[in-house]
């Protein structure tokens, strides 16, 4: 089946290079850019292009050449299946991941696309955020950590951001467990020139601190 062994290595680490470049962890970012911004390297052009996105598409096109042609049959099935798992593998290797080594808040699951948070003044002072936010402890020891909140986007009026005024917000989840974390805040807005006054947010941003460690998610 394998006519040329070192092209079929070559496209073995072609393969991996791209997985771990696209791996979800420990941010919501994939971790070629969250390496990047570690390093001060500029992730996205002017024109909005992401650099790492690029790079890990031609890794794997130039892997799925170099199997090509290292195969003298099922070419076609090889290459579904590596495609197939470059798109689901990088997301089901943090789930193992977490079910099995993790600890602390790398053990830690957040359903960015089930959170949501609501607004409302309830006088001329204060602003009535609750925010909803599904979580899971994958770890079977108890895990304590800080929740502070991010805009995704700079411009227009900060919305759950405005969260922090009142935080961070200490969160305990026990062993293996999952639960839905509430966190109300009144928030006084009387010296904030230009405020919210309704409003609601789905697909929360937040930031998880336990001392140095960080995880935005």
């Amino acid at each position: 089946m394998i006519k040329n062994k070192k092209m079929f290595y070559i496209a073995i680490i072609l393969f991996v290079a791209t997985l771990i470049l696209n791996l979800p962890f420990p941010n919501k970012s994939s971790l070629g850019e969250t390496v990047a911004s570690d390093f001060n390297i500029p992730i996205r052009s002017a024109n909005g292009l992401l650099y790492v996105g690029i790079t890990s598409l031609i890794l794997l096109l130039a892997g799925l050449y170099f199997l090509n042609i290292s195969l003298n049959k099922y070419h076609f099935r090889a290459i579904l299946i590596a495609i197939i798992a470059a798109i689901f593998a990088p997301s089901m290797i943090v789930s193992l991941y977490q079910e099995t080594f993790a600890t602390g808040i790398y053990a830690v699951s957040y359903k960015r696309e089930l959170s949501n948070c609501n607004f409302d003044m309830i006088n001329k002072k204060t602003l009535h955020g609750e925010c909803k936010l599904p979580l899971k402890n994958y770890s079977s020891n108890d895990v304590k950590f800080n929740i502070e909140f991010y805009d995704e986007y700079d411009g227009g009026l900060p919305m759950v951001t405005l969260m922090n005024n009142n935080g961070p917000y200490e969160v305990k989840l026990k062993g293996n467990q999952r639960k839905t974390e509430k966190i109300e805040a009144d928030i006084d807005v009387s010296k904030i020139e230009k405020h919210i006054i309704s409003g609601n947010a789905a697909g929360v941003n937040i930031v998880l601190k336990s001392g140095r460690k960080m995880r935005k998610l």
